[in-house]
């Protein structure tokens, strides 16, 4: 209702020198109708002249991050910001204590793009005729009021900036950080900030200020949080309270990069993204340029596509092969189509097909053979939208907001389906297998999967051995973690890891403070590996509400691969992968279950030590208890093997669930995991 109601005069905005002269609406070419909302929203009110406000707006085209190009490294931005410019804007003993000041942060393109057209609108209004500018994010309206808050802030910042020409920043919409923004010189219309504001959804601007602006770059981090570092320069003020807020009910495709890292401190308790169903789009067939990478198969993949790709080398695929194979994967890269089913599937209207530029004329595929409106041509070369953009028109969806993917090397198999060469079933689920995601990126497996693990043993590790601890002291090897994660009940703590001369001790108790109420103990390594195998010796804990990791983990796409013992069943191992598609720095986050498989171990885990190790190689995976194969998956059975670098971890946690581990029992608390001679090898 408030949308359609006078909003009132605003006697700050008309013709004159002393007046804002113009409002630029920051907004995305894709989002339209966030515009016209945004302009119906100053329709409401008028200016000093009697005109409607929307009369001095104009939009101003947003930098998206769905062009690759436009969030290309730029001397305007630096990507790389450190957790102390997060923690001069809001303060946070907890963040400091699990990360240190100096942990680097990468920005998101997301961030990238929003920073970048901030700038772009600096160097408008630096460049422009009107002395100061109302810049608003199209995800605005004005609260009850806010026509006499601004005029009273505007003539009390016009007070204190005569000297000056008036105001060079004054906030009109902004959060307060945590409560603890840093404010001097109050007055009942507005104040100074010193630091500890979010948000730019509305601020006025002046030509000196965006020069200022200009003069200080590069923006260091997100642009929101580097103007903080530029208030002293700028003489900032701030409405004694904001006149325009932010919708809730707009949506956003934003991704914050300080997210993980207040999740993980348990600052807050984000869950994870809901896996996104598989997506239903038209049956693709694409033919590469047959590089040493599969940017192709991996971009497929990121669209929510189920993806097969194949090496050349397979047997001819006939036409009446082909309906099953595109029933159970949504696009199949460099299939060997036989002519007959080459020419069925020109013949279906519901075909699409992509071909990579200089993709050789294999098995007949010619671009000259495929039905122009149903086939999508990709430059050998060029920028993310260059190639994202030919296949997302094709299938009628929208390019993400991520890089172009260069893929996985070849060899590497990775969307290869080897269930079958395997010996791997490929029907229903088991029962009484655990839930499992069902993405597009996890297959439900078949009835008799798990297949029996290979009986022979596999010998001692090859390779090189990279890292060894025996635990039993404090390593740089392995250091101690102080955070947590979404569903867990307990924070670790740099007490809740004891060395001693049985190993590395992680001890779950409840807490005595905090917002978890468990606290324990949890180390990784410091850096991230790729394949190898990575091995412990672990005496698993006891009780019901517990469960011992020893796992490789990376974010950014999310990776993992598990070994998870549970304090009501030690007798059993689960083991678990994660996957979503991207390179690295992919914010693909997806995962609620993963694909779990619990083995019986035919021995009571929590009663002594015992050799655990997974080996990860590309194409397969295979884990071991003393010695001995137990469980070993390859390409889509039921995910992709992770191809990326992750870190090792080892935990031990209370999971908010009851259903992977039981009702944590508190009376058997504390429980204790013991960790020893932790390897990897190459």
């Amino acid at each position: 209702m408030a949308s359609v109601l006078p909003g009132g005069r605003i006697s700050a905005f008309g013709a004159g020198k002393e007046r804002i002269g113009l409002v630029l609406v920051v907004n995305l070419d894709r989002q339209p109708c966030r515009l016209r909302r945004t302009m119906r929203e100053l329709g409401r009110f008028r200016t000093f002249d009697g005109a409607s406000l929307a009369s001095l707006a104009r939009r101003f085209a947003a930098v998206d991050a769905r062009d690759g190009r436009a969030v290309a490294a730029t001397a305007d931005v630096d990507p790389t910001y450190l957790l102390s410019h997060q923690l001069h804007v809001q303060p946070s003993a907890r963040l400091e204590e699990c990360f240190g000041a100096d942990e680097p942060i990468r920005m998101t393109r997301q961030e990238v793009a929003v920073a970048r057209s901030h700038i772009e609108v600096w160097k408008a209004v630096a460049s422009g005729p009107h002395d100061h500018v109302l810049i608003l994010e199209d995800d605005v309206w004005f609260r009850p009021g806010a026509a006499a808050a601004v005029d009273r802030g505007w003539r009390a910042a016009w007070e204190r900036h005569r000297a000056d020409g008036g105001p060079h920043l004054l906030y009109l919409s902004y959060a307060d950080a945590g409560k603890s923004a840093e404010r001097a010189d109050r007055c009942d219309a507005l104040f100074r900030p010193l630091r500890g504001l979010w948000f730019l959804s509305g601020y006025v601007l002046s030509r000196e200020g965006a020069e200022m602006l200009l003069r200080a770059m590069p923006v260091v981090g997100p642009v929101d949080m580097w103007m903080n570092f530029q208030f002293d320069t700028l003489g900032a003020l701030a409405l004694a309270s904001p006149a325009i807020l932010q919708r809730m009910d707009g949506g956003s495709d934003n991704a914050h990069s300080i997210l993980p890292y207040l999740a993980r401190a348990g600052i807050v308790d984000a869950h994870l993204a809901p896996v996104p169903p598989r997506a239903r789009s038209n049956p693709v067939l694409a033919w590469t340029a047959c590089g040493e990478r599969e940017g192709l198969a991996m971009a497929l993949s990121m669209l929510g596509l189920r993806v097969r790709a194949f090496d050349g080398n397979e047997p001819v695929i006939h036409a009446a092969e082909l309906p099953d194979l595109l029933d159970a994967f949504d696009a199949l890269v460099d299939a060997p189509l036989a002519t007959c089913a080459l020419s069925d599937a020109i013949g279906r209207s519901d075909v699409r097909f992509v071909l990579e530029g200089h993709a050789p004329a294999r098995h007949g595929v010619a671009a000259d053979r495929l039905p122009p409106g149903s086939t999508a041509i990709l430059p050998p070369l060029g920028s993310d939208a260059g190639r994202w953009r030919p296949i997302c028109d094709l299938l009628g969806v929208e390019p993400p907001p991520h890089i172009f993917p260069v893929g996985p090397p070849r060899c590497w198999r990775l969307f290869r389906d080897d269930r079958k060469a395997n010996g791997l079933p490929v029907s229903a689920p088991p029962r009484g297998a655990p839930p499992a995601d069902e993405s597009p990126w996890a297959m439900l497996p078949g009835s008799d999967w798990p297949p029996s693990a290979p009986p022979e043993r596999s010998g001692p590790a090859r390779g090189e051995r990279l890292v060894h601890a025996p635990m039993t002291a404090a390593t740089p090897q392995f250091p101690g973690r102080v955070e947590t994660f979404p569903g867990n009940l307990a924070t670790f703590e740099r007490d809740g890891l004891v060395h001693g001369a049985d190993g590395a001790r992680l001890v779950l108790d409840a807490a005595a403070d905090g917002n978890r109420p468990f606290r324990s103990g949890a180390f990784a390594s410091p850096r991230p590996h790729g394949h190898g195998r990575f091995e412990a010796e672990i005496k698993a804990a006891r009780g019901p509400g517990l469960v011992t990791g020893f796992f490789l983990h990376r974010a950014f796409p999310r990776q993992e691969i598990d070994i998870e013992i549970t304090g009501d069943d030690t007798r059993r191992m689960l083991t678990n992968v994660y996957f979503n598609p991207g390179d690295d720095g992919t914010a693909m986050d997806y995962g609620y279950r993963g694909s779990p498989c619990r083995i019986d171990l035919g021995f009571d885990a929590a009663a002594d030590f015992h050799h655990f190790a997974i080996d990860w190689r590309p194409g397969h995976i295979t884990w071991l208890v003393d010695g001995r194969n137990v469980h070993q998956r390859v390409s889509w059975d039921p995910t992709p093997i992770p191809h990326l670098p992750m870190r090792l971890h080892g935990n031990l946690w209370a999971p908010r669930s009851s259903d992977l581990a039981g009702r944590i029992d508190e009376g058997l608390l504390p429980a204790t995991a013991i960790f020893r001679n932790v390897s990897i090898w190459t």
